[in-house]
């Protein structure tokens, strides 16, 4: 079992370099974004708990986030060929939470890729996505604070793998195929 953590900037990459793991090894995919839509859409518990915190501006707290993804994580069975974990954890006491969560159930990360990718082209990639796509918080001024909370609270995490012996840098900035390549060593290598 290979549970990996995609990490990045926004617009490093994540998700299509997920996408294209999902085809290649068989893994799950947890985006926490998606299992939160989707927690609330089904109207479970957790996600009407969810809900009352992001109506009143707040974020949702670690462990109803932990909660969430242990739920869906248990889903996926005992003999899976790994999950991605794709925008969690964001600080090391979620890392911490996870490892936790897992550790519990006899698993753990094997990997966590970070695709590194320059700062300007991260604003480039962001801002044509945002023309592309509609999104409307692909925007300059929005881009810039998320790179700014990116850079203050998540890239800590960087050191905190790195101490745990399984941070794996790749350079996120080139043709597809070639950084989809350098990801396919390392996860052949666990």
């Amino acid at each position: 079992m290979k549970n990996i953590v995609i990490f990045g900037a926004p617009g490093s990459g994540k998700g299509t370099q997920s996408d294209m793991m999902i085809e290649k090894y068989g893994f799950g995919h947890i985006s926490t974004g998606d299992v939160l839509r989707s927690e609330i859409k089904n109207g479970t518990d957790l996600g009407k708990t969810a809900q009352r915190f992001i109506d009143q501006g707040q974020l949702i707290p670690d462990e109803l986030m932990i909660s969430i993804l242990a739920s869906v994580y248990d889903k996926h069975g005992c003999d899976h060929e790994g999950v991605i974990f794709d925008g969690f954890p964001r600080t090391i006491p979620q890392a911490e939470a996870l490892k936790k969560m897992l550790a519990e159930r006899g698993h753990k990360v094997a990997a966590m890729i970070e695709l590194d990718v320059p700062e300007d082209e991260l604003m480039k990639r962001l801002i044509l996505r945002g023309q592309q796509s509609g999104r409307t918080d692909d925007n300059e001024e929005t881009i810039k604070k998320r790179l700014n909370v990116y850079h203050s609270q998540t890239m800590p995490l960087i050191d905190w793998y790195n101490r745990e012996g399984i941070h794996y840098h790749i350079n996120g900035l080139g043709e597809l195929d070639r950084i989809f390549a350098d990801i396919c060593q390392v996860i052949d290598k666990l």
